[in-house]
Parts: structure tokens; C-alpha cells; sequence
């Protein structure tokens, strides 16, 4: 379970609140300057928020989470912020219109922290952890369907997938059956009741995180469709940045990362644009040049001081004057339920 930099040291382990991860590689890479309009679309306990302020005379800022419970925690920083800090209820997904709405435009910079925030892991209530018993919800806008909901009533295979694709779990398809028949006793409603079942059937490692630790992950993503919102949310990003705006983008396990890269790789031109069906058409104009060369990792004294940072990776990059353009369908895919074949045990 890893999430938002603003702290915690994940569902098995200890709280570290309102610790930012990566901070000063993410101010490096963003270069605020004076008078430039920022938006953070993950807001959390506003860690990146509250230094992007800070960083250059001016700035101002709008920030957004869909986590109500996050928005109305941020009142006091809206109105210490004198009018610069714009705090709304919304999905990054939809940055651009958003951006849009407020008066944003163009962007100077979009800064991204994905995943779950410490707040979330830290109350029981909301179900995202097994650290704590509680409600099995995981809903971070804490509406629509919930986790419990899908742990009773998905079909076996289209669990095992969830857990296999999005969990990496390798024991997949024994945690989905071990899921469906506990369910057939009665419904399956606490965090605590399914780490249980996980744990039947997947082997505690030493030294190792907890055995359900994959498969909350999993059900979390999909609960949210956080991948899907992280694909929309790039393709958003460009069509709102000005030329010479960042991208900062911070993920926490490799298959936010894959995306992040892949999308960076296909829009700076470091992988062919061209189309398959006409293979001597010219590739598109590249969209935007890498400020990072690969994934900028925590430094050894970060990691020191703050556990959770173990997993964090950072991607930068500068948008160009081209114009922007749809998703490829290989970025599309990353973020979707692939055919089912090879999966898990």
C-alpha cells in the first residue's frame, strides 16, 4: 500500500504524517517562477502545495483532490494563502477542465503524487488499510461502489485478474477463489476479514510485507480506476500546459511508473509515433523533452527518515510548441485489464 507524499509508511507500518516525498526534487524539476500559474492535482495534507507557494513571489496555485475529507482539511492553507491557492473537489483526471473553469490557463506546471494518501491509511473508517479493522471501502471520494462490494459480488476470474494485473499478486487466482468461497458463508465486510483470507492462501515472507498487502493494492486501484485516472490526467496535463510548463510526476509501484514512462517516452520522441497502417508516414513533432534523465529515486538520507519513500519515482518534463494529441492506445492499454491469459496461480 503506498500512496500520496504526505506521508505514511504504508498499511503495514508505522504513520510518518505530512512528510512529502521527493520535495526537493519535485520543487528542482517544477522550477516555479514568479507570478506562474501551478496546479497540484493530488492535494493530500498539501506538502507540495504549501512549498510550491513559497517557492517564487506570485505564485498561484490550484490544487485538487477528489477526497472530500482532504478538500475541507485544506481550508486553513486556502486562507492563509491570501487568495493564491485555489482548493477544489475534483479528479485529476479532469485537470484540464478544471484548469479551464477556474481561469488556469495555460499552465506553468502540473505536479502529480499518485496513489493513496497518509490520511486515508490512517483512518480506520475509510478501509484502505489492515493495519487498522475497519470497513472494507477503499472509495476515496467516498461514494459509488465499494471494495466490499466488489470483494462479494465480482466473478471469480474478473478477481483474479484485478488481483493478478493490478496487485501483481502471482497468487491470484488462489486469493480470488479463497474470496469466493468465504463469501458463500456470509458476506466479507472488514479489512481485517479479507487479510485473513489472503493470508490462507499466501505465504508470510520474512522480513516481507504483509501477505494481503498486493492484493489491497489491487483492489484499491480498481476501486478508484487510478490507472485510468493517471493515463487522462497526462493527456490532460498536456493539452493545458504553455510551452516551457513541467510535468512532475511522483508513483510508488511499477505499474504507475510504466505509464508515466511510456507516455513520456511515445510524446518526447524517444519511441516511434508513426502509424502502423502507414509506415512511412513522418512521426508526430514531439510534445515534450525530458527534464529527467530516467526515474530520479529518494536520496539515501530521505529514505533514512521517511520508510515510505522506498518505492517513489519521479519523472519529469518540459512541454514544447507542439500541439497536442489523442492517447496512443498502447499508453490506453497499460491502465485497462488485459486478455486473460498467463495469469497468476
Amino acid at each position: 500500500m503506498t500512496g500520496r507524499g504526505d506521508g505514511s509508511a504504508g498499511a503495514a507500518g508505522g504513520p510518518a504524517r505530512h512528510v512529502p516525498v521527493l520535495l526537493r526534487e519535485v520543487l528542482a524539476s517544477l522550477a516555479p517562477k514568479p507570478r506562474g500559474l501551478y496546479l497540484d492535482g493530488t492535494f493530500g495534507a498539501g506538502g507540495y502545495s504549501r512549498a510550491i507557494l513559497d517557492a517564487a513571489p506570485g505564485v498561484r496555485l490550484l490544487a485538487l483532490d477528489r477526497d472530500p475529507s482532504a478538500v475541507s482539511g485544506g481550508a486553513d492553507l486556502v486562507a492563509a494563502s491570501a487568495g493564491r491557492l485555489v482548493l477544489t473537489e475534483a479528479r485529476f483526471g479532469d485537470l484540464d477542465a478544471v484548469a479551464q473553469a477556474h481561469g488556469f490557463v495555460p499552465l506553468d506546471g502540473v505536479v502529480l503524487d499518485i496513489g493513496v494518501s497518509s490520511m486515508q491509511l490512517d483512518e480506520a473508517g475509510r478501509g484502505f488499510s489492515f493495519r487498522f479493522e475497519g470497513p472494507l471501502d477503499m472509495r476515496m471520494e467516498q461514494a459509488g461502489p465499494s471494495a466490499a462490494d466488489l470483494v462479494n459480488h465480482a466473478g471469480e476470474r474478473e478477481l483474479a485478474d484485478i488481483i493478478y494485473h493490478y496487485g501483481e499478486e502471482r497468487r491470484s487466482r488462489a486469493v480470488a477463489h479463497a474470496i469466493v468461497e468465504a463469501r458463500r458463508r456470509g458476506r466479507i465486510s472488514t479489512t481485517k476479514q479479507l487479510a485473513d483470507i489472503v493470508a490462507t492462501v499466501v505465504r508470510a515472507e520474512p522480513n516481507a510485507p504483509h501477505p494481503a498487502t498486493r492484493t489491497f493494492q489491487a483492489l484499491r486501484i480498481a476501486v478508484n480506476d487510478e490507472l485510468g485516472e493517471l493515463v487522462r490526467a497526462l493527456a490532460a496535463a498536456e493539452r493545458v500546459l504553455a510551452p516551457g510548463g513541467r510535468l512532475v510526476v511522483v508513483t510508488f509501484h511499477s505499474l504507475e511508473d510504466r505509464i508515466v514512462k511510456q507516455f513520456l517516452a511515445r510524446r518526447s520522441g524517444r519511441v516511434g509515433t508513426g502509424s502502423r497502417h502507414l509506415p512511412g508516414a513522418p512521426a508526430e513533432a514531439p510534445t515534450f523533452t525530458l527534464v529527467t534523465k530516467g526515474a530520479v529515486s529518494p536520496s539515501e538520507d530521505e529514505l533514512a527518515a521517511n520508510v515510505r519513500a522506498r518505492s517513489a519515482k519521479l519523472r519529469a518534463a518540459e512541454r514544447t510548441e507542439a500541439a497536442a494529441r489523442g492517447l496512443d492506445d498502447s499508453v490506453r492499454a497499460l491502465a485497462e485489464l488485459p486478455q486473460p491469459k498467463g495469469r497468476g496461480r
